[in-house]
């Protein structure tokens, strides 16, 4: 039996790398075209894209991405591309006839107040967070977009999967681009390389955070390609637990194994004190993430070293 195409956009990120990494992608043919392949900025390039290979299944995991830094100096790029993106690739699949579709948003969509832990209903109850509006509104954008085709089209498989924080193989260690784990990851490596004694953490490190290993998100991300009629329409995707700042330094350094002391610089900014994902829907799925917070961190480290230190 010929295998299905599944078309993947963001095929070079760390989502979509992880995606093409699982086991479970040698069962489709999967196409991934590089930015300089398909602009997905580019409505006509990417309609012409999709009529021509008509794919079985759509995963777009494409989209610009950046720290608090990046989304605040560039609000016009993360709100205008993501939402070119994301309309394209969407409106594209609807207008070829391809009948599933699956959409990775953010939890950034959720109000900066929502209670914890935060439900999918939620979206749109309250004002976003100041810092990364503009790609959470590109995001919103694309998952109503899913929604809406959905109630004009019961036919359509049009889905969306928030996923929680990631980390994991492929992640961005440059402390200019890292998010939380990786640059803990690179700042406990340094300190154990050149003897450091002490590591500093900002705030008092009780702010709580979910992260989940991206080869779990490419798990669940397989098992709705595979069945993507029995997703939800709208589902977090998460641990459905958290584990505060100083666990993550204290399982970092255990890993690394570098047994010096933290100290904490309770002048800098620390953000919200959760924020955390229900399950739910995902247990009603069927589904919840295999891999350990230590094993998850293993193997990022081995990437790192092996990797992203070259």
């Amino acid at each position: 039996m010929a295998k299905q195409t599944l078309l993947l956009t963001g095929g070079s990120g760390m989502v979509g790398r992880n995606i093409l990494e699982h086991p479970s992608a040698s069962e489709w043919t999967i196409l991934a075209p590089a930015s300089r392949e398909l602009d997905l900025t580019d409505a006509g390039a990417v309609s012409a894209y999709v009529e021509t290979h008509k794919p079985d299944l759509v995963i777009h995991a494409a989209g610009q991405v950046g720290g608090i830094q990046a989304n605040m100096a560039h609000p016009v790029a993360f709100l205008e591309r993501n939402t070119a993106m994301g309309r394209n690739i969407i409106m594209a699949a609807y207008q070829s006839g391809v009948r599933n579709l699956l959409n990775l948003a953010s939890t950034c969509m959720y109000p900066r107040a929502a209670a914890n832990p935060l439900r999918e209903e939620m979206i749109l109850t309250g004002e976003l967070e100041p810092t990364n509006e503009g790609y959470a509104l590109a995001k919103i954008m694309a998952t109503r977009l899913c929604q809406y085709i959905r109630r004009e089209d019961e036919t359509a498989q049009y889905k969306t999967l928030i996923p929680c924080n990631l980390y994991g193989r492929h992640d961005k260690f440059d402390p200019k681009h890292s998010h939380l784990l990786p640059a803990i990851i690179h700042k406990v490596h340094l300190a154990k390389q050149n003897g450091e004694k002490t590591v500093e953490i900002w705030g008092d490190g009780t702010a709580r955070r979910e992260f989940m290993y991206a080869g779990d998100l490419a798990d669940a991300v397989m098992k709705a390609a595979a069945d993507i009629d029995a997703l939800p329409e709208l589902m977090n995707c998460g641990l459905g637990h958290d584990h505060t700042i100083n666990a993550y330094y204290e399982t970092v350094a255990d890993v690394i194994g570098w047994d010096g002391a933290f100290t904490h610089d309770l002048s800098k900014p620390v953000g919200m004190k959760q924020k955390l994902c229900a399950t739910d829907r995902q247990d009603g799925w069927g589904w919840s993430a295999p891999t350990s917070l230590r094993d998850g961190i293993k193997t990022t480290y081995d990437f790192y070293l092996n990797e992203a230190t070259k």
